[in-house]
């Protein structure tokens, strides 16, 4: 497997399963791991969701590229064994198993750094090791109902609360896990020391949400509900020609470009919308007003306005128009590959574009076992000892 990229030489263990995980091993592959995923003999959960080319489902493959896959069967002791000895020579050991699985596997960081006290221990969970949630089992909407996402999204009219469309708790935790896992490998750089990084995606959600979704809720004996000064409006508007189109002014300069694109200068000073905090106090007017404006334009009319204006504004693409918007295009963001076992491939690159050491993203994700026995021969296996491990079915192939 081609490997460059400033992570280059890191050898990544992933015991990961879903979403959150596996996320964030990809990104440390992308960027030059070698990420070596760990699975039963059956595969992970996301090798059975979704559509599926050859036994390789959608939902998998966007989410463990830039990966070498070995099977072991955790439950007897052959397995073990072999996932220690890949231990030992391990940077990275990443898991998120429910609260006190690993402790039962013998797995858990105290015994771990007895045979790797260099190695970044990583755990995942959904509410931490502790407290009333920490047994549950957690999908990320559970996470959206907990953090305040859902009353962040809640219908501006009905009041009724409402979850994101996508699984943002996991994929944001997935982002907070791989940023964590290269500063605890910096700190090894300068100080010789491994660590146990923990984990939650209730802790990060409510960390990233803080900023503009909480806020007002900073100053202690001071709060205020953070609903009555939130910024973020829906801000979708239909136009004249009935497509969908988004548009916002913040700043007072944005705020009289939109005025002159709707040509309505009068609205420029007026004292409703005059200054960024009459905008935020007077949103809903605001709001009504731009969406009455904008109808009366067809979109490609009222986007040329607003940037010529220099008002922020963009069409609201589906995801199938996204792949020939033209920005889009010329960021180079979707690579194509050819696959021998499931055709062609379409995947965004990862987004970091390096100078020095430029990204290589066509290792699509393994099928379940491919590098079993090329991993088994880096620990020096022998062909008959693998044989035997493969007869017993402690790993396969």
């Amino acid at each position: 497997m081609k490997k460059n990229g400033p992570l280059s030489g890191i050898k990544v263990l992933d015991l990961t399963a879903m979403v959150s995980g596996p996320t964030a091993t990809m990104m440390l592959g992308d960027q030059g791991a070698d990420v070596i995923k760990v699975e039963p003999l059956t595969g992970e959960l996301m090798r059975k969701v979704g559509d599926e080319v050859n036994g390789m489902t959608n939902s998998f493959l966007c989410c463990n590229r830039s990966k070498r896959s070995i099977t072991l069967d955790l439950k007897r002791k052959r397995g073990i064994f072999i996932l220690k000895k890949l231990i030992s020579i391990s940077d990275v050991f990443v898991q998120n198993f429910r609260p006190g699985t690993i402790e039962r596997m013998g797995l858990e960081y105290e015994e771990i750094k007895k045979i790797n006290s260099n190695l970044i221990y990583v755990s995942i969970s959904g509410f931490g090791s502790k407290g009333p949630y920490s047994k549950q089992r957690v999908y990320d909407p559970v996470i959206q109902a907990l953090s305040g996402l859902a009353d962040i999204q809640r219908d501006q009219i009905t009041k009724f609360p409402k979850q994101v469309r996508t699984i943002i708790p996991d994929k944001t935790t997935g982002l907070a896990a791989a940023q964590a896992i290269c500063a605890a490998l910096f700190h090894r750089e300068r100080y010789g020391k491994g660590q146990h990084i923990k984990l939650a995606m209730l802790d990060v959600m409510i960390a990233y949400l803080w900023p503009e979704g909480s806020a007002s809720l900073s100053f202690v004996g001071k709060e205020k509900d953070p609903a009555l000064g939130q910024l973020g409006l829906d801000l979708v508007f239909k136009t004249k020609d009935q497509k969908f189109i988004t548009a916002g002014a913040v700043t007072d300069k944005e705020w009289k470009g939109m005025c002159i694109a709707f040509n309505r200068p009068e609205l420029i000073n007026h004292k409703k919308f005059s200054t960024p905090n009459a905008r935020v106090k007077f949103k809903e007017e605001r709001r009504k007003l731009i969406s009455d404006e904008i109808a009366k334009y067809n979109s490609d009319e009222i986007l040329k306005a607003f940037e010529r204006e220099e008002v922020p504004s963009a069409p609201i693409l589906n995801r199938v128009e996204l792949l020939d918007n033209q920005q889009i295009k010329v960021n180079e963001i979707f690579n194509t590959y050819d696959s021998k076992h499931y055709g062609k491939i379409r995947a965004p690159r990862p987004a970091p574009i390096y100078s020095e050491t430029p990204l290589f993203a066509g290792n699509l994700a393994p099928l379940l076992g491919e590098n079993s026995i090329e991993i088994l021969k880096e620990l020096k296996y022998s062909e008959s000892e693998i044989d035997n491990l493969l007869k017993d079915k402690v790993t396969s192939n």
